[in-house]
This record gives structure tokens, C-alpha cells and sequence, in this order.
């Protein structure tokens, strides 16, 4: 193992232990070089091993942090609860609140789910659904999934919807599919964090797209294409996390067109489109439109499946990409989103869970009145553009410093070199109690400004 492997990997093991604390700030990288008798650059390789790990959060300059939790989950923003009991900085013992896992819950979400599952125990169900599953899914599935994903004006043609694990991996089989390496994939400067990691591993170029208050200009698309030529474009057309921004319908037709006359395809990621639904992008541009969605944010976690609406054409494509990269969707979770689907359980939860995202929009609208805040009456998560004293990396420290766990701004800033001054706040997974003792902490630490971090 590399020399730097093994260092990042006691930090690591200091950090999880709670001998490094949330909030505490580590040495600046020459003086952790002199002190481990080890090169700059392996210190740098260490400190960047760390923040990939998302132990720790900070910039060459500023400071680096230990995060308030150890990393893992949905998005690089669903983290563990950390192993501390009490809030560090705050003398309480209330347990750390993490506004960076972003799972919405329904009162009564376990009991609603159950009979389906109990169903599926039955021997020959059983039999049926631990059947393995093609990319294709099934034709029960297939149906029950374009009823679900059917919107205003536009429902999916069950032939052409495809299964993955999760919705993660249906963003990764698009991309494989349409991407070769070395490609370029036009974004939203401020982006899904695990997009980034995906481009990463597939050896793609993300190259972030002029916007404005509505979204993405067309005409940067156009100019990113003459500059060299754009092999697809993955947007959050529908409340974009993490600024909850829904682009409107005339930017949204000005882009159709700008796809089109290019010929570029696009993801569309609409993972959250349930909590506001309205007509996709894929219904300007369906011959050019792959539509990612997914159970995860709509019933539970921990057994979820991605769905892939793609064109006529992209199926085997697509399908094959599903297969070589172990993305296919497990028939037990396929069976079982099938009849939450049938029996009405979905819709259900989404009813619960959008009138849960205006309750705590309302919370969080009260609690942070007077900052520069970003949102939608429908969004579980908000953009926080922090006061004038603060950077995103020492808001965080601070934060984690009283037991809460924010997002800061640069782990969606797809340009290193233009990272914001900002944090997303998930609102969905912390109780309510929490989450409104979280709000108000954070707003009396933003009042107090970054003195002395």
C-alpha cells in the first residue's frame, strides 16, 4: 500500500474513533510533512484522500476540518450518524444532527410498506422473485413503473424503461453508454456530487454550462459544443439539488431546441420530480432525452430500484452498459416496487412526504429569515449563501463543532478553481425537533460571524 494510503488511513481511524473531534482543525500540510518526515506532495496526496473520503473538508490556504460524520451513502450528503454522544463546542449531551442525509420519511412509512413485503414470503412468490432479473426488468414491473413515472403530458412507453439497482447506477449506465473516455458532458456549474466521482471513474470531462436565475442558456450549450463537441448533457431540470431551482418551460423549450438542432443527448436526472411534478424535459426532446428516476426518495433507502426511460433506439445500448456494469436491479426489489406501486403505497408516501417538505420549508423559512437562502416550497434541502465572513469550509467546521453536519459548497462545484461560499442544508431526515434546534444553532453561529476559525 502506498505510503500516503497508510497515512489517510490513520487519520481516518483517529477521526472514526473520535481522538480527532468534529470541528478540529488539522495541521497545514507542511507542518504535517515535517512532523510524519514525509514530503509535501504526500501530504497534499493525503489531505486530498481524506476529503475524497469525506472525512474531512477544506482548501489548500483556508484550513482543513474534521466533518461531523463519517462518510457513506446516497450521495456523498447521506452520511452515518457520528459515534459521539454529545454535541462538540455545545456542553449538552443532544445528540449530532445531520442535515447532510437527505432520506424523506412518512409517519408510518415501515407499517404501509410491510404488507407487500409479507406477500412476497409466500413460497412460490418467493420462488418467483429471487429469479434473477434482465435490464429489462419484467412486464409487471414495466408497467407498474410508467404509471408511476407518468406526468402532465408525457408517459413513458413501458417498452422502453430499463432497471438498475438504484438510481446512481442508472446516471453511471447512461453516461457509459453515451460517453466514451476522453468525452465532455455538459453540467450545471453546481452539480450532483456523485456525478462527479462517476465522470471520474468513466474517464469523462464535465464541462460546467453558463446559467442564470431559470437555468442553463442555451447558447452556452452551443458555445461548449464549438469549442469541442459535447457528447451529452446530465441535468437537474426539475429542483436541482442542490439549489431546488425548476427551470421554467420557455428556457426548457430555448434548450429542447438547442439539443436537437446539435444532436446531443441528455440525462435527465428527475430524482425528485415526485415532491413537484410537471412534464419532463424528455417530453421536448424525447428522441434525445434518458430520463433517470428512482424509488430511493419516494419509499426507502434500503430497497430501492433505478429506472431508465431512454429512446426506442438507446435500448440494447443502454441494456448492455446495465449488464457490463453490474447495475441490474435484484428481482426481489423489482417484485416488491412492483406492488407498492399497484397497491397504492407509493402514492401514499409521496402524498405524506410532499405535505412533510412544505411543513419543514416553512421551518426552515422562519428559522433562517434575514440570510441569503435558496429554495422551493416542495424541496426536502436548501441553498444557503453564507454571510460575507464566512467560507464554506470554516461554516462547516463551525457547524460540526456544535454536532451539525452540513454540506459545504464546493462538493458540487464541478470548477475547483469557482467553489461557493455557500452550504446545503437537508431538511428531510433529522426529526423536526432537531432539525428546528439545528436551524437555530446554525443562524446564531452565522450571526457571530468567522472569528476565530
Amino acid at each position: 500500500m502506498d505510503d500516503y494510503l497508510r497515512l489517510a488511513d490513520r487519520i481516518a481511524a483517529d477521526i472514526t474513533s473520535g481522538r480527532l473531534k468534529p470541528g478540529q482543525r488539522l495541521p497545514p500540510q507542511r507542518a504535517f510533512a515535517r512532523r510524519r518526515g514525509v514530503a509535501a506532495s504526500t501530504a497534499g496526496r493525503v489531505y486530498g484522500e481524506l476529503v475524497r473520503r469525506g472525512l474531512v473538508v477544506g482548501e489548500v490556504g483556508r484550513g482543513t476540518f474534521v466533518r461531523a460524520t463519517p462518510p457513506g451513502g446516497d450521495d456523498g450528503r447521506a452520511l452515518t450518524e457520528p459515534a459521539a454522544a454529545t454535541a462538540p463546542g455545545t456542553g449538552t449531551d443532544r445528540p449530532p444532527v445531520n442535515l447532510e442525509l437527505n432520506y424523506p420519511a412518512a409517519p408510518g412509512q415501515s407499517e404501509l410498506l410491510a404488507p407487500a413485503l409479507a406477500a412476497l414470503l409466500d413460497p412460490a412468490a418467493l420462488a418467483e422473485a429471487l429469479r434473477p432479473a434482465p435490464a429489462a426488468g419484467t412486464a409487471t414491473a414495466r408497467a407498474a413503473a410508467a404509471g408511476l413515472l407518468a406526468a402532465p403530458g408525457w408517459r413513458p412507453d413501458p417498452a422502453r424503461l430499463l432497471f438498475t439497482g438504484n438510481a446512481r447506477q442508472a446516471i453511471a449506465a447512461a453516461l457509459a453508454s453515451l460517453v466514451r473516455p476522453g468525452g465532455r458532458v455538459g453540467v450545471e456549474p453546481l452539480t450532483y456530487p456523485l456525478v462527479k466521482e462517476i465522470a471520474a471513474r468513466l474517464g469523462i470531462s464535465l464541462v460546467p454550462l453558463a446559467t442564470d436565475d431559470e437555468g442553463v442558456l442555451a447558447e452556452s450549450v452551443a458555445a461548449a459544443h464549438r469549442s469541442a463537441p459535447l457528447s451529452a448533457l446530465y441535468l437537474q431540470p426539475t429542483l436541482h439539488n442542490p439549489t431546488s431551482l425548476t427551470t421554467p418551460e420557455p428556457r426548457r423549450r430555448q434548450l429542447a431546441r438547442a439539443v436537437t438542432d446539435l444532436g446531443v443527448p441528455v440525462v435527465e436526472d428527475r430524482i425528485w420530480s415526485f415532491l413537484r411534478p410537471e412534464p419532463p424535459f424528455a417530453a421536448l426532446a424525447p428522441a434525445l432525452t434518458h430520463v433517470v428516476d428512482g424509488l430511493s426518495k419516494r419509499v426507502a433507502p434500503g430497497l430501492t430500484v433505478g429506472f431508465l426511460v431512454v429512446p426506442a433506439e438507446r435500448v440494447h445500448p443502454v441494456a448492455a452498459a446495465i449488464r457490463s456494469g453490474g447495475w441490474s436491479a435484484g428481482r426481489f426489489a423489482l417484485d416488491a416496487a412492483a406492488r407498492w406501486i399497484a397497491d397504492g403505497t407509493v402514492t401514499r408516501l409521496v402524498a405524506a412526504k410532499r405535505s412533510e417538505a412544505h411543513r419543514r420549508q416553512r421551518l426552515l423559512a422562519t428559522r433562517l429569515r434575514g440570510f441569503a437562502v435558496r429554495s422551493d416550497p416542495h424541496a426536502c434541502y436548501a441553498w444557503w449563501e453564507l454571510p460575507a465572513s464566512w467560507r464554506a469550509d470554516t461554516f462547516t467546521a463551525a457547524a460540526a463543532a456544535h454536532g451539525i453536519a452540513v454540506t459545504p459548497g464546493p462538493a458540487f462545484a464541478v470548477d475547483p478553481a469557482r467553489t461557493p461560499d455557500a452550504v446545503r442544508l437537508g431538511l428531510a431526515s433529522a426529526p423536526e425537533a432537531e432539525l428546528e434546534r439545528a436551524l437555530r444553532t446554525l443562524a446564531g453561529i452565522a450571526r457571530e460571524g468567522a472569528t476565530g476559525w
